[in-house]
């Protein structure tokens, strides 16, 4: 245990504002109510998983099996999407990344990311829909992408510097859990059953 006079990391406050802000966000954009508060189990979940993928590079099963049958138990209702669009959503977020990790693993010969982003992705998916899943990868990876470029380039770190992808996909997430459904209908004219 570190002693009492040890200095508080700058991150753990930047962490606080950033959970209050959302916070003060998700109450603005969906009023009091069922759907606030189930945004921000989601955001504060998320916001948690982001935190320990940067420190660890791992995201514990304790924050994404939850997430994942929450965001199905509240689309029952039709909260965020109907009940098909969250359970395909599911499916197909873990089946994505899933193949992608074999792929990688097939032709280069080592492992390219964690079994714990198939369950965030996953849970993403079932909270927001199976419709937003390929914002979520464009948003995730793009991002992921930026960083990733800007650590080798700006901070010296070598191209086999291993990055947590959760902290993207949970960007992505909250992007899709706020304007996923517009930007679907942007992109196709409509939201698909």
């Amino acid at each position: 245990m570190p002693p009492a006079k040890a200095p508080i990391s700058a991150r753990y406050p930047l962490v606080e504002l950033f959970t209050g802000l959302a916070s003060a966000f998700l109450a603005w954009r969906f009023g009091f109510g069922l759907a606030l508060g189930a945004a921000l189990v989601f955001t504060w979940a998320l916001t948690a998983a982001a935190a320990i993928d940067i420190d660890t590079q791992l995201l514990p099963d304790r924050i994404t099996l939850p997430l994942l049958w929450l965001g199905l138990l509240v689309n029952v209702f039709g909260l965020f999407v109907d009940l098909r669009s969250a359970v395909l959503g599911a499916a197909g977020g873990y089946l994505l990344l899933w193949s992608v990790y074999w792929g990688f693993k097939l032709l280069a010969g080592k492992e390219g990311m964690g079994f714990g982003d198939f369950k965030l992705l996953a849970a993403l998916g079932a909270w927001t829909g199976w419709q937003t899943l390929p914002l979520i990868l464009l948003v995730s990876a793009g991002a992921g992408a930026v960083i990733g470029i800007a650590m080798i380039l700006f901070a010296g770190k070598g191209r086999e510097t291993r990055i947590p992808f959760g902290p993207y996909l949970a960007v992505g997430g909250v992007i899709a859990m706020l304007w996923g459904r517009e930007a679907v209908i942007a992109y196709l004219g409509r939201f698909p059953a």
